[in-house]
């Protein structure tokens, strides 16, 4: 009788395991499609947006490097003033003893992809010129070129942080939430996604939206604070999932929006990155459950929904790194204006001023390249932060010329622009929900709009 009882346990307590790590973890998926006779046992394909995210974070590493020659191939996926496609080295993350990864090339995971192809092909109107998403990235890609590592002082353009925050909203962010969850989603679940696909329509863009979102398929099984070392290269254990000793860049890396997700999570005010991941997976095992089959007007209903509480947690997360970047922003201008007052070197905090306000602007354009219009808060936002950062001579970018030389006028007050920080701030609150908060400073909104009551900057409501 206890023999018995024992191997009930073990068989029971084996199944809710299996369950549960099956419930956690993206994927396998079994193939459902009707008809296929091939050797494939798993529908799960996002490898194309593997390698975007690994085009994105070397490139970014690259910008340093000031090298046109450098940096384009990794933008467009072709040579160098060349007409063939580039043979990419994976530049970040890098294979360390501390952190080994594979593969070490972009090809390995899939080739012929680029970023270009997908940048949002709507105008940035944050941005001066009037240029498309795609047109920005490539702009700033030239300008970058002629930076002294990246960074341009006279105009306050950290382009590190600027061509890597734009590029995750303007392809990532743009291409999952307004393509494949929206549109795309209505691709058939009893056909293949194309001829020779052993993979349906529904599933295809399903994984392709999940790709697009950065996280480890197995993210559900660790904490926000192990997600977030994850995507920082600290935490081997966590990352290696199947403990093979390597981290494989296909499934077991964080990479942009899932790593800020976690970021904000580690906090323990918010739950984005479970919110995200669960959505996901639970969209992912109805679309298998449909067993490739036509979906029903119920199922389609159903993952629409789970697609809605995707996009709405990832425009958040965006708008929170808004929240942040602009809170960083507002203490470096204060920083800058002791050390002013004090006499001492601007050098350092003037450095951080730039980056901070870089990751404040890509991440502002970016929330403008979802599926929902903004109207009325984007043109705010647009004006509170305006073209580039307040300069420490009050002058601020206000345009481009026809050769794409920027053009500065003068811009407001020191303490002006640090209300506009607080009101980025505010608008992020009222307009977005935001929870985490993190560099919160509105406790001082009150005092400063009353000291500057007499303003007429050009966006002070």
């Amino acid at each position: 009788m206890l023999r018995f009882l024992i191997s009930l346990i073990i068989l029971f307590g084996f199944a809710f395991s299996s369950s549960s790590i099956a419930g956690e973890v993206y994927g396998p998926y079994k193939v459902t499609l009707k008809g296929y006779s091939g050797s494939k046992k798993d529908s799960v394909s996002y490898s194309g947006q593997v390698a975007r995210q690994l085009l994105h974070t070397s490139l970014k590493k690259l910008i340093k490097s000031a090298s046109l020659k450098n940096m384009l191939p990794y933008y467009t996926g072709m040579e160098y003033m060349g007409t063939g496609k580039a043979s990419l080295d994976i530049i970040d993350p890098k294979w360390s003893e501390k952190f080994p990864v594979k593969p070490s090339t972009i090809n390995e995971i899939s080739s012929g992809k680029n970023l270009n192809g997908k940048a949002y092909k709507g105008i940035i109107n944050g941005w001066p010129g009037q240029m498309t998403g795609k047109e920005v990235i490539d702009f700033m890609i030239r300008k970058a070129a002629k930076s002294n590592k990246g960074v341009d002082l006279s105009n306050g353009y950290n382009y590190t942080q600027l061509i890597s925050k734009f590029t995750m909203g303007a392809v990532f962010y743009n291409q999952a939430v307004d393509g494949y969850l929206d549109e795309k989603l209505s691709k058939p679940n009893d056909k293949p996604y194309k001829k020779g696909a052993y993979y349906t329509g529904k599933e295809h863009v399903w994984d392709e939206a999940f790709g697009y979102w950065g996280a480890a398929a197995h993210t559900l099984t660790l904490s926000p604070k192990e997600v977030y070392e994850v995507a920082k290269k600290k935490n081997l254990k966590a990352a290696d999932y199947n403990k093979d000793g390597v981290v494989d860049l296909r499934n077991e890396m964080t990479f942009a929006h899932a790593y800020y997700a976690a970021a904000f999570d580690k906090g323990g005010k918010t739950n984005y990155s479970s919110t995200i991941m669960k959505a996901f997976i639970e969209g992912r095992e109805l679309i298998e459950s449909a067993n490739g089959a036509k979906f029903t007007d119920s199922q389609n209903s159903k993952l629409k929904a789970y697609a809605d509480k995707i996009a709405l947690n990832w425009e958040k997360v965006i708008a929170e790194a808004v929240f942040k970047y602009a809170g960083s922003v507002y203490l470096d201008m204060a920083k800058l204006q002791k050390a002013i007052d004090n006499g001492s070197s601007t050098d350092k905090a003037y450095s951080a001023y730039l980056k901070h306000w870089g990751e404040l602007k890509g991440f502002a354009l970016s929330l403008q390249t979802g599926k929902r219009n903004l109207g009325e808060t984007a043109v705010r936002l647009n004006r509170l932060i305006g073209f580039s950062p307040l300069l420490l001579n009050s002058s601020q970018v206000i345009g481009v010329d026809s050769n794409g030389n920027y053009l500065k006028d003068q811009g407001s007050s020191w303490e002006e622009y640090m209300l506009h920080m607080l009101k980025v701030q505010k608008l992020m609150v009222d307009e977005f929900k935001v929870v985490a908060r993190n560099k919160d400073q509105l406790a001082g909104i009150a005092d400063l709009s009353k000291k500057l009551g007499g303003s007429n900057s050009a966006e002070n409501d």
